[in-house]
């Protein structure tokens, strides 16, 4: 089978489109014939080494997968070959850049019946960094106000959907070129940080809530945390807040786990309409390394789904 790999750590240039050899499903594991797999930051930082996750080289990398189960490991129960599925894999084991991926079966969700069997890849990893930041680390409750910084990206799309569904007001950052979609969301209010700094266009609201999808520098950080009301939380995916801000705020980082029922939770969201997947670009998997580029250049918005 085809797959995308890298046999040493490095740029973008490592990442090889190659002839592999074809998974066998494990104990506990599926074998899926991968229709989509989204591209995800994460992918970037392991393949730089930038984070050190422990990975065998060569490594396929990916970690959001759609596909369509072709074989069943010892153990597995619940599933059979047809059956279409959604995970967040592992990001130490081989991933779904790929044709074919083994992937743990208890990581396994029903894909959405609504969207395209690819476009579904965008879903897992995004939707529940979204889900986990806003309800288990920042706490977000109903008649509560927040800011998104960083909603144009994957995860604030499902942010600002998930925060106006339960009832919150949402004031989201976003470029020009993201405006459009991010309204279309449901965001209350929109700031263009291309045309006026975040900082400057908020100076003096307060949030109860503040989600942090925007790399900062420590200083610019610690004035987000000055954004959040007394009493709220300031959320980051990126860089951490000061450990003791003062005025009863909560500054927590984001740590993404795979969770196939809560990941079930927003697929139902899904095809009941609620929820919405929005893939800004579809392309072939052998573009993965180009994808890489753009995204360190800052050109990608939204996700990115790659089609073996």
């Amino acid at each position: 089978m085809k797959a995308v790999r890298y046999h040493s750590h490095g740029d973008s240039d490592v990442l090889v489109y190659e002839e592999v050899e074809h998974p066998a499903a494990g104990a506990g594991q599926v074998v899926l014939r991968v229709a989509g797999t989204a591209f995800n930051m994460l992918d970037v930082a392991i393949r730089a080494r930038i984070v050190p996750f422990p990975v065998d080289l060569p490594h396929i990398p990916n970690i959001d997968v759609s596909g369509v189960i072709t074989e069943i490991g010892e153990g597995v129960t619940g599933w059979s070959v047809g059956d279409a599925v959604i995970a967040f894999l592992p990001a130490t084991a081989p991933g779904a850049a790929a044709e074919y991926v083994a992937a743990p079966a208890e990581l396994l969700a029903a894909a959405p019946r609504t969207v395209e069997p690819a476009d579904a890849a965008a879903l897992p990893v995004a939707g529940l960094t979204a889900r986990q930041a806003l309800f288990e680390d920042a706490g977000l409750k109903p008649g509560q106000s927040i800011l998104i910084n960083g909603a144009g990206g994957g995860v604030g799309g499902y942010a600002i959907q998930l925060a106006k569904r339960a009832g919150a007001t949402v004031t989201a950052t976003a470029s020009a070129r993201s405006r459009d979609r991010v309204r279309s969301y449901g965001a209350d209010h929109v700031v263009d940080h291309t045309a006026t700094p975040v900082l400057e266009a908020l100076a003096g609201q307060r949030f109860d809530v503040v989600l942090n999808l925007v790399r900062t520098s420590p200083e610019e950080t610690a004035r987000l945390v000055d954004l959040v009301a007394d009493g709220g939380a300031f959320a980051s995916a990126t860089t951490p807040g000061p450990e003791e801000p003062g005025r009863g705020v909560r500054t927590v980082q984001i740590f993404v786990r795979s969770d196939a029922a809560r990941l079930a939770e927003l697929v139902a969201l899904v095809d009941a309409g609620e929820l919405q997947i929005e893939v800004s670009e579809r392309r072939p998997l052998s573009e993965l390394a180009a994808v890489h580029d753009a995204a360190v250049a800052g050109r990608l918005s939204g996700k990115t789904v790659l089609i073996p």
